[in-house]
């Protein structure tokens, strides 16, 4: 008879639980603010970017991508034992070096975009080099070296861009839009959501996912970075190579972050980078994204649409007199009980452990 496993699924339904819950206690807020128009905000949460079709979902899509990476950026370096808390510096230099090589590189023609995708790539690799080199050969810890790191990339690139006339826009106090050819192509979605934004970064977010997902669960190297994670010392003992594993997890959370920041300021929509002095917040949401997601590239890819979603139909509640910041506190309590998650799911897996124990 086939063994059923009871606690296959807890970790899901955490998650789908946690969801439950946020929306509830958006609800409840819906009602203390305005009881006669609550219905009304609750449904233009739950239905708003549907109601408008096509093109609400190419908004989704759109908004999704760059959290989608930073949550792959986070997943992937807590899959590996690391909180990668930094890629909001990774993130934001990833931008600026899209941006960078955007606006100053001519006649490139079609492999503009490309390379400009790729300078965010190796900006955002480099900015977590550094972190990785301290986790590994001081162990200190990733947390605060990359906190640090985010603080120092904002004030880095506020001070590159505004000193730089060739990014600057001094009337408005930002980078300028990037050449045409630097611009990420439609890829044929702007035809399928026709009057949204969506552009072809959407493609290579869930590219990126493939990516990851099979380089963790189908590659021996991926088993390499996993196992350091969870035991440096008896890696070391296998005869893995712990403090490279380290390192180059880092520096795959960073390309990552990196490559969403050049998604979204490549994707010719009006994105800027503004000198003021506040890190990317697509940065912090990739953690939430990480957390909903638990951590899995297939799970944060829908967290990431799902977090997306909700923020596409929130942008409606002012129709009801409502602010759309009730939309940051459905998903804060979506993300405190995601936290829950994690615990839930350990403590699923410890009683499963005692029970073939006690076989």
């Amino acid at each position: 008879m086939k063994n059923l496993n009871p606690f296959k699924n807890v970790g899901v339904l955490s998650s789908v639980f946690a969801i439950v819950v946020g929306l509830i206690f958006g609800f409840i807020v819906l009602l203390i603010s305005n009881p006669s128009q609550a219905a009304a905000g609750f449904s233009t949460i739950i239905t708003g970017a549907l109601s408008r079709g096509l093109k609400g979902i190419g908004q989704v899509l759109y908004f999704a991508t760059p959290i989608i990476l930073t949550g792959l950026s986070v997943g992937f370096a807590f899959k590996t034992g690391l909180f990668n808390i930094g890629s909001s510096g990774q993130f934001i230099l990833g931008a600026y070096a899209s941006i960078y090589v955007g606006l100053t590189f001519q006649n490139m023609g079609n492999f503009h975009w490309i390379f400009a995708l790729l300078a965010s790539v190796i900006a955002g690799a480099l900015w977590a080099l550094v972190p990785g080199i301290l986790k590994a050969f001081a162990n200190v810890n990733e947390v605060i070296s990359s906190i640090m790191m985010n603080y120092i990339g904002m004030y880095l690139v506020n001070n590159l861009v505004a000193t730089n006339p060739v990014l600057f826009d001094q009337n408005k106090n930002q980078s300028f839009s990037v050449l045409n050819d630097a611009q990420l192509p439609k890829m044929g979605l702007n035809k399928i959501f026709n009057g949204s934004t969506v552009n072809g970064g959407i493609i290579i977010a869930i590219l990126a996912v493939v990516i990851i997902y099979v380089i963790l669960n189908k590659t021996a190297f991926g088993f390499e970075l996993k196992a350091v994670g969870f035991n440096r010392d008896a890696s070391r003992y296998a005869g893995i190579n712990e403090k490279r594993s380290i390192i180059l997890s880092m520096l795959i959370a960073g390309a990552l972050s990196g490559l969403g920041g050049g998604l979204l300021y490549l994707a010719g929509t009006g994105k800027h980078i503004e000198v003021i002095d506040v890190l990317a917040g697509e940065g912090f949401t990739g953690i939430s994204v990480a957390l909903l997601g638990l951590s899995n590239p297939i799970g944060i890819l829908f967290a990431g649409i799902f977090i997306a979603y909700i923020t596409e139909g929130g942008f409606y509640l002012q129709l009801y007199d409502f602010a759309p910041e009730i939309i940051d506190i459905i998903i804060s309590v979506i993300i405190y009980f995601s936290a829950f998650a994690l615990i839930i799911q350990s403590f699923f897996a410890h009683q499963r452990k005692n029970k073939k124990g006690g076989k």
